[in-house]
This record gives C-alpha cells, sequence and structure tokens, in this order.
C-alpha cells in the first residue's frame, strides 16, 4: 500500500513518541498507520507499508489490542484478519484512560491500602504513612475521575475540557463571593455571568 509524504511523516512520529509513552516503536507506528487510513487492513498489508516483519506486526497487533485501542475484523471469503481502530478519537481516549487506570493506577492504590494498615510504631514509619495517605488521597481522585470520564458522553467530555481556564476562574469567584463572611455583589455578579458563559460557551464574559 502506498503512503503519502503526509502519512508518513505522522507514522514516524508516533513510532518516535513510542518510547516516550511507554510503548515499542513498532506499536506506535502500526497504530498511527491505522488511525488515518480509511478502511481495515490486514498484518501483510501494514508489514509492507512499514517494512516491518509479519512477527513484529503481531506483536504490535496484540500489544494494542491489550490496549483495547484497535480492534479485529473478519471479511466474508478471506482468509485474512483486518485491524482498524476505534470509531472516535473520544473513545480511543476513554479507552487508553481505562486500561493506564488498570495497569498504574489501580495496582498502586492496592499497594497504599496495605501499606497504610500497617502498624508504624516509629516516628520514620509515621512520616511514611503520611506521605503514602497523601499519594493515596491523589490517586483515589484519580481514580474517582476515571470513573466520571467512562460515563460521560462524548459531547459532554468536549465540554468539559473546552472549560479550560473557566474552572480556576469560577473556583476564585466563589472563594471571593464567601470571603467575608456575607455575599459580595461585584463578585456575585462575576460568578453569575461565568455560570451564564459556562451555558452559553459562545458568550464573551470579559465585558
Amino acid at each position: 500500500m502506498q503512503t503519502s509524504t503526509l502519512t508518513e511523516s505522522f507514522v514516524a512520529h508516533f513510532g518516535e513518541m513510542g518510547s516516550r509513552w511507554g510503548i515499542n516503536r513498532s506499536v506506535g507506528q502500526v497504530y498511527a498507520l491505522l488511525f488515518v487510513t480509511q478502511r481495515p487492513l490486514h498484518a501483510d498489508e501494514i508489514g509492507d507499508t512499514l517494512g516491518m516483519s509479519r512477527s513484529n506486526v503481531s506483536m504490535s497487533l496484540k500489544e494494542l489490542q491489550a490496549w483495547q485501542i484497535v480492534k479485529m475484523e473478519r471479511v466474508q471469503g478471506d482468509r485474512h484478519e483486518y485491524f482498524t481502530t476505534l470509531g472516535s478519537v473520544w473513545d480511543i481516549f476513554r479507552a487508553v484512560a481505562a486500561e493506564r487506570r488498570r495497569r498504574e493506577i489501580e495496582p498502586t492504590l492496592s499497594m497504599l491500602r496495605q501499606a497504610l494498615l500497617m502498624s508504624s510504631e516509629s516516628e520514620t514509619d509515621k512520616y511514611a504513612q503520611q506521605r503514602m495517605q497523601e499519594m493515596y488521597d491523589l490517586a483515589e481522585m484519580a481514580n474517582n475521575w476515571f470513573d466520571e470520564l467512562q460515563r460521560m458522553s462524548p459531547d459532554s467530555m468536549r465540554r468539559l475540557m473546552s472549560l479550560g481556564s473557566k474552572i480556576a476562574k469560577l473556583l476564585d469567584l466563589k472563594d471571593r463571593f464567601f470571603s467575608s463572611g456575607t455575599p459580595n455583589k461585584d463578585a456575585q455578579t462575576a460568578l453569575i455571568k461565568e455560570l451564564e458563559s459556562l451555558e452559553d460557551p459562545g458568550k464573551n464574559t470579559d465585558n
């Protein structure tokens, strides 16, 4: 299969970034090729296009399937197994988030729970458990956040990410609103405008 310079540069970049993300270069290249190709590809096509051995392609596809970001399809009358990425980038984002939680966050939470249940008699152990508790609280918060993400629709996730700095601005306004124990009228007005802008993202609240 012939590829354009555009596709080749995209595939090469994902290969280079793969090692930084903790995956093999070949895995990154295979995924990038599938991501920008309109139709599903079988292993021979992938290998020929990328100049990669069949065994390397097979191992890369297994890794991508383990991450649940590539799916296999069969064509009636064709012995080949065809592969393609998930439908939307939001589906891919959720799949990667779920797998990272399973591989990284959940084992860390399990270890920290066990460590926090252990008796700590020395000051050194007490300090260590205090630090572990801080780490546990952060990991648990991230874990709960992942749960919320999994339940969100693509549109809801898009809106959440588009808020950006507005979240910090809302928190600041909330603190100003209640800072003196009685509602601050200026802060109240600004808070209302900011809340309205969340309902209407196109509305400019700086005026």
